[in-house]
């Protein structure tokens, strides 16, 4: 299959896995390497083993003029995801598992301007999403199971990146595709040959001495795909 995808691909720095201490010097230095986009994930402690970031975090992240998305693992996103759209994220993602009605939710999310992402856990198949894609702006494949930070990347997802983007450019839609979840050079490899087109990193970045070096990195090896 030939790719069309819309999109060159984007290195997306997961807030969790940074120093929250140096947060503002941590987004500072990404944004020295060209990063534009970074990823603030939201867990309930019920959805997923681990609690993390509220609204303020977004806020917070905002202040130096990047793409904020918002990555919900929460049992009610219909009544969380109100509050990362107020808050100022550009990019409000839920889980398909957790969403009464995922078609709605999109909609809501959009009718206030912002961009809306359904995410799959790796339990899920691709055809879950299929006959929502014309409804959502980005996709977000989970290559680890969620939770924690550090953990590795599970090449069995693939596939189901592969199927994403044979959908996405059948019906020529507009929508990103994302991976996250154990993303370091090799597997950024891995996951941009298979169609995605942005690419969630945590420790790869954040665990590295020099943060702009190691982003510069990950932008180096996915800059032609």
């Amino acid at each position: 299959m030939t790719m069309t995808r819309k999109h060159s691909v984007e290195i997306v720095p997961s807030l969790l896995a940074c120093d929250l201490a140096h947060m503002g010097e941590a987004i500072q230095a990404v944004k020295s390497a060209g990063i534009s986009w970074v990823s603030v994930d939201i867990m309930d402690g019920h959805f997923v083993p681990n609690l993390s970031f509220g609204p303020d975090h977004v806020r917070m992240a905002k202040k130096y003029g990047l793409t904020v998305d918002s990555h919900l693992m929460v049992e009610d996103p219909e009544s969380i995801a109100p509050w990362f759209t107020k808050a100022g994220a550009d990019i409000v993602t839920f889980h398909i598992e957790a969403a009464k009605n995922a078609k709605n939710l999109a909609q809501k999310i959009r009718q206030e301007g912002k961009k809306a992402g359904i995410a799959l856990r790796p339990q899920t198949p691709a055809e879950k999403v299929l006959p929502l894609l014309p409804e959502i702006d980005l996709v977000l494949v989970m290559t680890v199971d969620p939770g924690f930070g550090g953990a590795h990347f599970i090449k069995e997802m693939l596939p189901k990146i592969s199927t994403l983007r044979q959908a996405i450019d059948s019906a020529n839609l507009d929508c990103w595709i994302q991976a996250d979840g154990g993303i370091n050079p090799q597997t950024a490899l891995l996951a941009s040959e298979a169609g995605a087109d942005s690419l969630v990193a945590g420790t790869a970045i954040f665990g590295q001495k020099n943060i702009a070096q190691a982003a510069q990195i990950l932008k180096d090896q996915v800059r032609n795909k």
